[in-house]
């Protein structure tokens, strides 16, 4: 399986069933959102989007889980940026 960043992406065996991996690298996560990397590691540097470092070269990955949950957590925002924030009417009657 091809990831964003061009480079194939091991999967465990699952009878035929498609398993998402558990952790993602910041390049996958940008791709998911359609944004550059880094704004994805703005986001993990600046507590937005949760993440944990790992290896000997402390490289982030950003758990599946706690994506749906930032995207989640934005549409909330949105929806109640919307309801404070409503269409101006350009033609009055």
């Amino acid at each position: 399986m091809a990831a964003s960043d061009g480079k194939l992406r091991q999967t465990k065996p699952t009878g035929g069933v498609t398993m998402e991996p558990r952790f993602l690298l910041l390049s996958d996560v940008a791709a998911e959102l359609n944004v550059s990397d880094s704004q994805v590691y703005h986001m993990v540097r600046s507590g937005e989007l949760p993440a944990i470092k790992i290896g000997g070269r402390g490289q982030w990955r950003v758990e599946r889980a706690r994506l749906e949950e930032y995207i989640q957590r934005k549409y909330a925002e949105t929806a109640e940026w919307v309801r404070d924030n409503p269409l101006a009417d350009r033609d009055p009657e």
